[in-house]
This record gives structure tokens, C-alpha cells and sequence, in this order.
């Protein structure tokens, strides 16, 4: 059976950033797929269940109300691994060009005060796993170690 691509990637030496993971085509429609790393693989704490699926509520009510991007959001989700989340647009995109989106995401998680959207037991399958002061504090470490400043010329995947 083939190795699939993102098994090939070397996680001892990825950074946090945003990768473009792959590209597939749905019909005369590409997809790209993202992967956000928020933390380092294997060298770093990952991050718990109940921040990220907080940053998941927050991050998908965000995209899916983004003027921009509404209408081109696939999916936005955790990766297994807990070390970031996988976002999926619709159109042939790169890493430089959804930086000011994903930063706009990160500080909107951040700044998030209030009860957390579809948090409540008839909206989520699991409403209490939230953790929000963490997601927020995740938001801000991402946004001041990675998206502030980003050079975005070296967002590929190492060898």
C-alpha cells in the first residue's frame, strides 16, 4: 500500500506554520488543503482536546461568516495528532495568500469573549470539552511566534 503524502513529511523537523498539504480536483474546482502546525511534532506538549475543540468552534464560526471566504470553507478541523488543524478552501491557493485570513482567524480566537458558539448540548456532541482561556492564549502564542512577521517563502515542507 502507498505511503500517503503527509507520512512522508519529516515531523522531526517541522516548524510551526501554514503548509499547503495538497491540491485535489472536484470537478472544475481545486481544493487546497492546509495544514495549520500550531506546534512543533515531537518536541513540544500537543495541545488538549478541550482547547482545540474550542479554537474548532471558534475558528469554523469565523471562517464560515468571513466575507471572502465564506463560500470557499470545505472544512476547517484538528488534526489527530493534536498539533494543529487541517483547513480546506475551495480555489488553487498557497501558504502567502491566506496568511492576513488566518491571522484575522487567530485574532479573533484571542480577543473571543462570551459563551463560545454551538457550545450547548442540543448544538455539540460533546459542549463541555471547551477550554476557551487556552485556546485563547494558543491563538496568541501562534499569532506572536509564527503569523506576526511570517516569511512565508520558507512554508514548505521540509526534505
Amino acid at each position: 500500500m502507498e505511503k500517503i503524502a503527509s507520512f512522508t513529511i519529516n515531523h522531526l523537523t517541522l516548524e510551526p506554520g501554514i503548509y499547503v498539504s495538497r491540491r485535489d480536483r472536484y470537478g472544475d474546482t481545486v481544493i487546497t488543503t492546509f495544514d495549520l502546525r500550531m506546534t512543533s511534532p515531537n518536541r513540544e506538549p500537543v495541545m488538549n482536546t478541550a482547547e482545540m475543540h474550542t479554537i474548532e468552534h471558534l475558528g469554523a464560526t469565523y471562517l464560515r461568516n468571513h466575507p471572502d471566504y465564506k463560500d470557499r470553507t470545505v472544512y476547517f478541523g484538528p488534526m489527530g495528532c493534536r498539533t494543529g488543524f487541517y483547513l480546506l478552501l475551495a480555489g488553487d491557493l498557497d501558504s502567502k495568500q491566506i496568511v492576513p485570513l488566518m491571522t484575522g482567524m487567530f485574532e479573533f480566537i484571542r480577543d473571543f469573549d462570551g459563551p463560545i458558539p454551538g457550545a450547548a448540548a442540543e448544538e455539540c456532541g460533546n459542549y463541555l470539552d471547551q477550554n476557551l482561556p487556552m485556546a485563547r492564549w494558543l491563538a496568541d502564542r501562534f499569532l506572536r511566534n509564527t503569523l506576526y512577521g511570517i516569511d512565508v517563502s520558507h512554508l514548505v515542507y521540509p526534505e
